[in-house]
């Protein structure tokens, strides 16, 4: 199997096989309090994939699964397979390169709202920024990324797409991207009535003193799942400017 490795990556030597997928991330940086309450809440830390004491509340773990196996984070291009004959080593220099284009901004404050039924930290002001950043890295990228195979598209139309939206899927491999790209940080599954009652409450209380600190997205992060259902962590922090 064809393996491509990485050097000085943050998380230790991530690996890349034919199994692999890498996404660009924002991520807020370690000693940024948010890091350490999403790692709390998910019960994961995405640098060092230990695992961390989650909160005592019903069905934690099984309901914060799958944002525990993402990371942390906020998408700006969705996880992909690289493309045939392209390595890590290219998509390493050329995020790097595209990176140092970008200059760092304030993020605007954040607070948990429910987002067509799961919990995220989102944005409480448009920011053109933000939605600049993504498009930069989806357009940019692009070249690097397989395309999906057929079950993936057939797994993403289950869900009701806009024909604007379908037509992004083909050509861009998500459906939801530029327009229709959103900045959100993924806290559950998509909870029950009975589950929002307590969750909502529960995670705006822990977050409640992490979200009152200013930040300012300086860099972006490549993640690596090095195989299927494997967690994504991260292997690179790449400055902006």
């Amino acid at each position: 199997m064809r393996e491509i490795r990485t050097s000085g990556s943050v998380g230790g030597q991530a690996v890349m096989s034919e199994g692999s997928r890498v996404a660009v991330y924002y991520a807020p940086k370690a000693a940024d309090p948010l890091t350490a309450a999403s790692a709390v809440w998910l019960g994961r830390d995405p640098v060092t994939n230990a695992s961390v004491p989650q909160p005592d509340l019903p069905d934690i773990a099984a309901i914060t699964d799958d944002a525990r196996m993402y990371g942390f984070h906020a998408t700006l291009k969705p996880p992909m397979r690289l493309a045939p004959g392209k390595t890590w080593d290219e998509l390493l220099g050329v995020a790097r390169s595209l990176a140092r284009t970008l200059q760092p901004f304030d993020l605007p404050p954040v607070a948990v709202m429910d987002l067509h039924g799961f919990l995220a930290l989102r944005e409480t002001r448009a920011s053109a920024d933000l939605q600049n950043l993504a498009d930069a890295c989806v357009e940019h990228l692009d070249p690097f990324r397989a395309p999906p195979p057929e079950e993936e598209l057939a797994r993403r139309r289950r869900s009701p797409l806009t024909p604007e939206q379908d037509a992004m899927l083909v050509r861009w491999g998500y459906p939801y991207v530029f327009g229709n790209w959103f900045f959100h940080m993924t806290l559950t599954r998509r909870l029950t009535s009975k589950e929002r009652a307590i969750y909502k409450p529960a995670a705006e209380a822990h977050f409640a003193e992490a979200v009152k600190h200013p930040r300012r997205v300086t860099d972006i992060c490549l993640y690596i799942q090095p195989s299927p259902g494997a967690a994504f962590t991260i292997a690179e922090r790449l400055p902006l400017g």
